[in-house]
């Protein structure tokens, strides 16, 4: 296939890149049907909180599985796969009458869009290039957002008519995927991917045929790497999924707002958060991209710190809130996403980012178990441990990426292996590809 029959890079990226749209609606879409469900079904809380965790639970093995799947069998395939699944899920919670049917769509549900997700962003970094790479993966938070946005403006209008209003906000979700699926079918298989499988199958001993195996990801030079993106990418989360999921209730119970001022509370600072991820698409290609991340690191950490100092209150949650604005948009999943991409070779790339996610989502699923029980003790703990948290997260990625910001295998992955052994001449089997 010839250079000149693939797709525009951004064509690619806002057709691959609505996984984090259909995700960010998925994820808050089902929050807002569950109570539906819990009125209109009579789902008790035990329900609600297993239909719940088996749609995160889904979301991380998904990722861990869908990513392994991206790297042997290629991106096409398993990015047109999860999106029929995404439909599927999202007509069998249309038609729920029960919670065996909830719960089945949930865990569906969370599979595919896990699994979409890694392959995804490896379809938008693999059709780009060092010139737009960055931009590319950073616009996929733009699309993240969206998601939330479309969800609350029809959660906000069909949410008071019951199950009908679930079945809207799952339609939209059905529909959006359709669409993403039709315009998916016009982008080909990843050449980068196409080319490393040729060449393992050939023997050729290039890094990205030779470093195929998921042992590789616990090795040098991929190893540190690894383990940094792994502890960055879960513990600053557990900041963004406590306010997401727990941000009311804290206003409510220990702000001494209502229910209807605590959702409108964070509504000024979206503008706020679409400029800070438009800032980082601008910078997301270019050397000075650390020193923002720097700088964002240092405001993620402030965040849960003031909360922690200075207590819940609507002046300390929004100063917080600026903060963490800032620290999610240089120092959060876009520039995670992108040292992912570009730190491993074609064979690795999609495992190495679906084990980040899943892990990541565990470890916020962990968390957020718990939460209620730390909140009882006093916000300020819970906010003094989420602020460790962002330390070491922050530090830790901050000592390894000092150095290896620049490293990027895509320019380096298509050179002989020094490591390969004379054996590697040999022809690799097919099924091993």
């Amino acid at each position: 296939m010839t250079r000149k029959t693939q797709p525009r890079p951004w064509w690619v990226a806002i057709v691959s890149g609505m996984a984090s749209y259909v995700d960010a609606a998925a994820i808050t879409g089902f929050a807002t049907a569950i109570v539906i469900f819990q009125g209109s079904l009579g789902l008790d809380e035990a329900e609600v909180g297993l239909a719940g965790g088996a749609l995160t639970t889904g979301i991380a093995i998904g990722a861990l599985v869908g990513g392994r799947l991206g790297d042997r069998f290629g991106r096409r395939p398993v990015f047109s796969v999860t999106m029929l699944l995404v439909i599927a899920s999202a007509l069998l919670l249309i038609l729920s009458s029960g919670f065996p049917v909830v719960l089945a769509g949930a865990v569906l549900l969370g599979l595919s869009t896990g699994a979409d997700l890694p392959v995804s962003l490896s379809t938008i970094s693999e059709a780009a290039d060092d010139r737009n790479r960055g931009r590319l993966i950073g616009f996929t938070n733009l699309l993240w957002m969206a998601g939330i946005i479309a969800n609350v403006a029809i959660s906000g209008a069909f949410g008071n008519l019951g199950t009908l209003g679930a079945q809207i906000i799952f339609a939209h979700i059905a529909v959006v995927s359709a669409l993403i699926l039709v315009g998916r079918l016009t982008i080909p298989e990843s050449e980068r991917w196409q080319a490393a499988r040729a060449e393992r199958r050939a023997g050729k001993p290039t890094v990205r045929a030779d470093r195929a195996s998921v042992r590789e990801l616990f090795r040098a030079p991929y190893g540190v790497v690894f383990v940094a993106l792994i502890v960055f990418a879960s513990l600053t989360n557990l900041i963004a999924n406590t306010l997401g999921q727990y941000g009311t209730y804290i206003l409510v119970n220990f702000g001494g707002i209502s229910i209807s001022e605590a959702a409108l509370l964070g509504l000024p600072l979206l503008p706020l958060g679409i400029i800070g991820y438009l800032w980082f698409m601008k910078i997301a290609d270019k050397p000075v991209r650390f020193r923002y991340f720097q700088i964002g690191g240092i405001a993620f950490v402030a965040a849960p710190l003031i909360l922690a100092v200075f207590g819940i209150s609507v002046p300390s949650y929004l100063t917080a809130m600026v903060f963490f604005s800032v620290g999610t948009a240089f120092a959060f999943e876009g520039i995670q996403r992108v040292w992912t991409q570009e730190q491993f070779p074609t064979l690795l790339r999609t495992t190495a980012q679906g084990s980040v996610i899943a892990i990541q989502r565990f470890t916020a699923a962990a968390l957020a178990a718990v939460t209620p029980l730390i909140l009882a003790a006093g916000p300020a703990i819970l906010f003094g441990i989420l602020t460790v948290a962002a330390v070491i997260g922050v530090a830790w990625a901050w000592v390894v990426f000092r150095t290896r910001d620049r490293s990027n295998e895509f320019a380096t992955e298509t050179a002989l292996d020094p490591e390969a052994a004379p054996a590697s001449a040999t022809q690799i089997p097919a099924h091993h590809a």
